[in-house]
């Protein structure tokens, strides 16, 4: 008999070791190398920013994060395949704010829901888009491009990298706030859109600000703004669109999520360790390199900022028509 209790006691115990272990217990967790899906191609502003992360992350953790590029679909692909994945802490989503605050809204299915099937575990950085033009246009503010447009409705055209990008809605803020009308020519990169803008095919461009400041800075795009809520630290002598539009805020961001259900334990660690890495002052640099500033805070930080987004950019879609190609 007590035999049989002992067999029983032992198997009670390894039964509760196995279930800690399996999501990964406060002492233990990471055990093994975290996968970080990109849903972008290798070599893009998203996946460069989520390999900085990865490594800064993997230095913190002391274990492997390993990042994993899935593009497609808008980043739908990658954005449904983490939602899809164990809650366990070892498959995470780095992504721009398209995939949780404009596709929902956007495309008819996307294959998840951008509250329900994550748990956000932090905003991880901020970057304005800028508003630029070919140098050799008449305008030189941002209020004489829309007095410009005003008197020459349909004449002006702006380029902007894919159709439902970030970049793109900007546009379409900036054109809904002034009651301009620009008509949209959507690229597939932001490289061919630059370069037709120096061209002088197309007048305007609405793109990110690592993108596009290179050129501002030789002489081949003239900056009118960009669309943040404050000036950007890499290029503070560019006025805010909401220097004259007050109120006006259309900015990229990045953010790293979890699959729905990853144990709370886990999702505090990882965004200690991340709020660390950011904090980095060779972090900082890299990204306001490229025009970013970090954000960091807590995981309801970027839970309010995807509520917001959400609600920005799907009564934006719904009142202009919006479609995606």
């Amino acid at each position: 008999m007590i035999s049989l209790f002992r067999q029983r006691i032992l198997t009670l115990f390894i039964g509760i070791f196995l279930s800690f272990t399996s999501i990964g217990a406060p002492d233990s967790y990471p055990l093994r190398p975290i996968t970080v899906v990109v849903p972008f191609p290798p070599g893009g502003g998203t996946d460069i920013a989520g390999r900085l992360l990865a490594e800064k992350l993997s230095t913190v953790l002391k274990q492997s994060v390993i990042v994993e590029n899935r593009p497609g679909a808008s980043a739908n692909i990658g954005a449904q395949y983490v939602s899809n994945a164990q809650p366990n802490g070892y498959t995470l989503l780095f992504s721009t704010g398209g995939t949780h605050g404009v596709n929902p809204f956007l495309y008819k299915n996307i294959g998840y829901d951008p509250v329900k099937d994550f748990e956000p575990i932090i905003w991880a950085t901020v970057s304005p888009n800028i508003i630029a033009v070919n140098p050799a246009l008449p305008f030189k503010t941002l209020k004489e491009l829309i007095d410009y447009a005003k008197s020459r409705p349909g004449e002006l055209s702006s380029a902007a990298p894919g159709q439902g990008s970030i970049p793109h809605m900007a546009g379409e803020l900036f054109k809904k706030s002034t009651g301009i009308n620009i008509p949209h020519i959507p690229y597939k990169g932001s490289a061919a859109a630059i370069t037709d803008v120096i061209g002088g095919h197309v007048p305007i461009l609405f793109d990110s600000i690592g993108s596009t400041l290179p050129f501002v800075q030789t002489g081949k795009l003239r900056a009118l703004a960009v669309t943040g809520k404050s000036r950007s630290s890499a290029a503070p002598e560019i006025p805010t669109v909401a220097e004259t539009i007050p109120g006006f805020e259309a900015s990229g961001w990045f953010a790293l999520y979890a699959p729905a259900g990853t144990p709370r334990h886990i999702i505090l660690l990882l965004n200690q360790a991340a709020n660390q890495a950011l904090e980095m002052p060779d972090v900082k640099k890299r990204y306001s390199d490229v025009g970013s500033d970090v954000v960091g805070g807590p995981p309801e930080k970027l839970r309010d900022q995807v509520k917001q987004e959400m609600a920005k950019w799907s009564e934006l879609i719904r009142t202009t028509g919006i479609k995606a190609e």
